[in-house]
């Protein structure tokens, strides 16, 4: 896959790591703790989502991530949130149909950032493409327990279309398991953003490297 021109290059294959903070407040060694886990795994990326965390606690994670993700070799990117992405020093943000437009973020990322925009169907996601996104995240894929206002399950059969209609890089999310991993890469995703099934495994940096290794069979 060709990659991004950006100070740590997106590759999008295999293991999208989320690190989803609940709640408003941070317990910063837990949290890199379970950051640090998740990079065991070896992910293309990670991800903070952190929805009802303030700015300078998603700052203060943020930092402490960036430490991690330069000594792990890994991209970071922040969710929803430009001006933390750009103030921590991440590699990319990620923003929803709600969030910031996509021209608007364009033009302050200053080619600093990689920019993920979240879809839902096929029409978002051209719309993504024709917007300038450099990745696009689909779904969900299926029911999801992780966010609570998802929107209804794509299904397989809605990312092949998706995967075959638009030149960008797909990230599947959404009630995505360990099982199901090797369906959604052939269904056409570079990457399946995980959540559940690797914070609820008993050993998340195996989870995660079996997430990566169903995008490689």
């Amino acid at each position: 896959m060709q990659e991004l021109g950006l100070a740590m290059p997106l590759a999008l294959q295999g293991y999208y790591a989320i690190l989803d903070v609940k709640g408003t407040s941070l317990d910063l060694p837990a949290a890199l703790a379970h950051a640090g886990e998740l990079l065991a795994a070896g992910p293309c990326c990670l991800q903070l989502r952190g929805k009802s965390l303030g700015p300078a606690q998603l700052c203060l994670l943020g930092h402490g991530l960036r430490s991690l993700c330069d000594r792990a070799g890994i991209p970071l990117c922040v969710n929803d949130r430009l001006d933390v992405a750009l103030v921590v020093g991440a590699d990319a943000v990620h923003l929803g149909q709600g969030d910031l437009t996509l021209a608007e973020a364009r033009r302050v990322r200053a080619g600093r950032l990689a920019i993920g925009i979240s879809t839902h169907d096929l029409a978002e996601a051209r719309v993504a493409e024709a917007g300038g996104a450099d990745y696009i995240g689909f779904g969900p894929i299926f029911p999801t327990r992780t966010k609570l206002d998802a929107s209804p399950a794509s299904g397989l059969g809605a990312l092949r279309a998706v995967a075959a209609t638009v030149h960008l890089p797909i990230v599947a999310i959404g009630g995505i398991t360990l099982e199901t991993a090797a369906a959604v890469a052939a269904a056409g995703a570079c990457a399946a953003a995980v959540i559940a099934a690797v914070d609820e495994a008993p050993d998340r940096a195996l989870a995660g490297q079996r997430i990566a290794a169903a995008f490689r069979a």
